[in-house]
C-alpha cells in the first residue's frame, strides 16, 4: 500500500479533543489563581550598598545583580540606599533526647537582622528580622553525615533568607524625586 501523505478520515495530527480541553482548562485555572513565574525583582532604586556580614552580603549582592536592574556599589556615598546587615545568627537547639540521654532531634535556627536607609540616613525599612527553622533528626552513629546535612540546611536557610530580603526590598518605600530634591540646596 502506497502512502499518499493523507491522514485517514477521523484522525487528526492534533491532540485528541479531551486532551486539548484539559490543557486549556488547566491553563485557565493557573491564570485565574494568579500564578506566575518568579521574574526579575523590580527594586525601586538604581544603586544599593550592602554593609555588614560578608557571607550574607555576598549572597544578597549576587541575588540582586541576577534578579534586578539595581547596581550594587562598594561605597555608601555612591548609593541611593544602604542595606545594613545588623546581625546574622545560627544556632542549634535540642528538641528531644533518647532514654539514655542522647540527642535524637535538633532544631537549626537562622536569623538575619537588617535595616534599609537612604543616602540621608533616613530609615526606609526599620530594623527587621528574617527567621528560619529546620528540624533535624540526629544519630551518634552517623556524625559525619549529620554534620554535612546540618551544613546543607544552613546554606539552604541562608538562600531562603536572601530571597526573603530581596522580596522585602521590593516593597520598601523610596521616592527618588524626594531624595534628589533634598540633596539640592
Amino acid at each position: 500500500m502506497l502512502s499518499t501523505g493523507r491522514i485517514p478520515a477521523g484522525r487528526s495530527r492534533l491532540a485528541p479533543y479531551p486532551l486539548r480541553l484539559a490543557a486549556i482548562v488547566l491553563c485557565a485555572m493557573l491564570a485565574g489563581c494568579g500564578f506566575h513565574l518568579r521574574g526579575s525583582a523590580a527594586l525601586p532604586y538604581e544603586t544599593l550598598h550592602i554593609a555588614g556580614s560578608p557571607s550574607f552580603a555576598t549572597q544578597l549582592a549576587r541575588a540582586v545583580r541576577a534578579r534586578s536592574n539595581t547596581r550594587v556599589v562598594a561605597s555608601p556615598k555612591e548609593a541611593q540606599v544602604t542595606l545594613q546587615i545588623l546581625a546574622e545568627q545560627s544556632e542549634r537547639v535540642i528538641l528531644s533526647l533518647s532514654g539514655s540521654g542522647r540527642v535524637r532531634e535538633l532544631q537549626l535556627r537562622y536569623r538575619v537582622s537588617y535595616r534599609l536607609t537612604d543616602s540621608e540616613s533616613r530609615e526606609l525599612a526599620p530594623a527587621s528580622d528574617v527567621q528560619l527553622k529546620r528540624d533535624l533528626s540526629y544519630s551518634d552513629t552517623d556524625v559525619l553525615g549529620k554534620e554535612q546535612e546540618e551544613a546543607l540546611l544552613y546554606r539552604d536557610m541562608q538562600r531562603d533568607a536572601v530571597q526573603q530580603v530581596v522580596r522585602r526590598l521590593q516593597v520598601a518605600r523610596f521616592d527618588p524625586a524626594t531624595a534628589a530634591s533634598k540633596k539640592t540646596p
